[in-house]
């Protein structure tokens, strides 16, 4: 069975980070590391994670993007899944994300995140004008699905492929989506409910929070350039589906 190291940055959000790793640590199948990377972090973060086992990095330079990054590159197994530190998946998240990557086609895995506190309202919300669009709209740009940096998991191999691509030195980028461009468009990432976590409901804390996180993925597909251009990423699909086709059309005769 593959290792799965689990990648979880911080910023001064303890009581979330115990949940998140207490479910952690009550999955079906046992993680082999967990390194929590603390971005700089006042409160007690860093000691819920000692206690809880997890490997502690230190990252001074603010940013989510620099912080995951630390973490992927420090991280030791074949599976380097990442939740944030308001994640709490499901205890079979981690058979389900090697259930998926099972598959040799697909390079990396994701899901939803479903918001933990709140009523039916607030749900319908939080799909109507976050999850649903995000999923939809970064797909369609992308021309396959987005990775949810709440929720995913990719091969080292994935990683390694494109870590020096990331902009991890910008803290203004959305680094999953960041991330998701620099997979080739023609490479499998399954999009999967399976993979569904519960997070807090932040997202919706306001319309500062929707600014933020709209001028952020501006942000993200202005510094990726031709590597965001919708156009290309499709015509990039459409050639490599058309190799293959045309390869298992030659191999049937």
């Amino acid at each position: 069975m593959p290792s799965v190291s689990v990648v979880v940055p911080v910023l001064d959000d303890a009581d979330h980070l115990r949940r998140c790793l207490e479910a952690l640590a009550a999955q079906t199948v046992r993680v082999d590391e967990v390194i929590v990377v603390d971005n700089g972090s006042h409160d007690h973060s860093a000691a819920v994670a000692r206690a809880a086992g997890a490997v502690v990095l230190t990252e001074p330079v603010r940013g989510i993007a620099r912080a995951s990054a630390r973490g992927y590159d420090h991280a030791s197994g074949d599976v380097l899944a990442r939740l944030d530190a308001d994640s709490v998946p499901p205890p079979g998240w981690i058979a389900d994300t090697l259930r998926l990557l099972g598959d040799p086609t697909v390079v990396a895995v994701t899901g939803p995140g479903r918001p933990r506190t709140g009523g039916r309202l607030v749900r319908m919300v939080w799909s109507a004008v976050y999850m649903r669009p995000y999923f939809t709209l970064v797909r369609a740009a992308l021309g396959r699905p987005p990775l949810f940096g709440s929720a995913m998991a990719m091969r080292r191999q994935t990683w390694l492929a494109v870590r020096s691509r990331v902009h991890r030195d910008d803290p203004e980028v959305h680094d999953d989506v960041d991330l998701s461009m620099q997979l080739d468009p023609a490479w499998r990432v399954v999009a999967d409910p399976a993979l569904a976590v519960q997070v807090s409901a932040r997202p919706l804390s306001g319309p500062a929070s929707a600014l933020l996180r709209t001028r952020r993925a501006f942000h993200t597909f202005r510094v990726n350039g031709r590597r965001a251009n919708p156009v290309r990423r499709w015509a990039r699909r459409a050639r490599v589906a058309a190799r293959r086709l045309a390869a298992d059309e030659w191999s049937r005769r």
